[in-house]
């Protein structure tokens, strides 16, 4: 069907509006999964609001680590509130259009929000390498100036990637079907109705993926490396467990972040199930956003003590 619409394009209009099919293409599972859903999102938003109120009011979390977590919190918020609301919305009232320039926003904003996550676990995963395998120089490494350094450019290193993957994207020609298989705009799913050959576009997007995903996991097992080789050498039980309690919140994080986006970006189309790729959606960009939150306060105790000062 596909080679018959690439060989005929000029039988077709070009698609200006898609339509969303939602959580589910079962219409009695779409309005079963709004509700859970809408808690999960709500959840999601509180404990990433409590957590970035938290880190500003309270002067004993005026550190780096938590600086990051603050912005890693409002990453969460603005990338869970980019795919979610409307996807909400769209069920509740049983439309799920969408027009072209909103598709490529939301596809834009949801990108730049994914990748400066990824950007941001990298350096916290710098900062707890520093922390532990450099303490004396740790304090003088990461002082202010380098903290905000290094937030700006995760936010402008996920601005230029974001660009890419959606000129990317929507530089192919959508000349129907127009029916998204998903409940956002994403990319996988919107290339399988490009009406043209996307396999050099494809092969860019792997491969501009592959570096940025691979580059900043590779940063991260080798801070991890570091972390290692010195807290095993430190002659105390006690000792080991406070210097590893330090990074535990962080490494849940990395696995839950590389675990869950990387299955989806580092697959080629070709190989694209419409229903893996929902259920790896709701891993990566709603459970990851909500589960960031609970991490970083189960285990805790300076977060925990904020947030009871916050609450109580």
């Amino acid at each position: 069907q596909k080679i018959f619409q690439r060989q005929n394009m000029t039988n077709f209009t070009a698609v200006s509006v898609f339509i969303l099919r939602g959580f589910s293409a079962v219409p009695e599972l779409q309005l079963l999964s709004v509700g859970a859903f809408l808690f999960i999102y709500l959840a999601a938003v509180w404990g990433n609001v409590s957590i970035v109120v938290a880190v500003t009011l309270d002067a004993r979390l005026h550190t780096p680590m938590y600086f990051f977590l603050k912005h890693l919190s409002l990453v969460d918020i603005c990338s869970i509130s980019t795919t979610l609301p409307r996807a909400l919305v769209a069920t509740m009232v049983g439309s799920g259009e969408i027009s072209l320039p909103a598709c490529a926003s939301q596809l834009f904003a949801f990108v730049c929000f994914g990748s400066t996550e990824c950007f941001l676990i990298t350096s916290m995963a710098y900062d707890r390498c520093l922390a532990i395998y450099r303490p004396l120089l740790y304090g003088t490494a990461m002082n202010p100036q380098t903290c905000v350094s290094l937030v700006a450019v995760a936010w402008g290193s996920g601005l230029i990637f974001s660009t890419f993957h959606t000129a990317n994207t929507f530089s192919l020609s959508f000349c129907g079907p127009s029916v998204i298989d998903h409940f956002f705009c994403d990319i996988s799913p919107l290339m399988r109705l490009a009406c043209v050959d996307v396999d050099a576009h494809e092969a860019a997007g792997f491969a501009a993926s592959g570096c940025i995903i691979m580059s900043c996991f590779a940063l991260t097992i080798l801070s991890y490396i570091c972390i290692f080789t010195t807290v095993v050498q430190i002659p105390s039980t006690a000792g080991r467990q406070k210097a590893f309690s330090t990074c535990s919140s962080h490494l849940a994080t990395v696995l839950l972040f590389y675990g869950t986006g990387s299955s989806a970006y580092m697959r080629p189309t070709t190989y694209y199930s419409s229903l893996e790729g929902r259920l790896a959606a709701v891993f990566y960009s709603v459970l990851t956003p909500t589960l960031n939150p609970l991490i970083y306060s189960l285990r805790n105790k300076d977060m925990q003590g904020a947030l009871r000062k916050l609450y109580l």
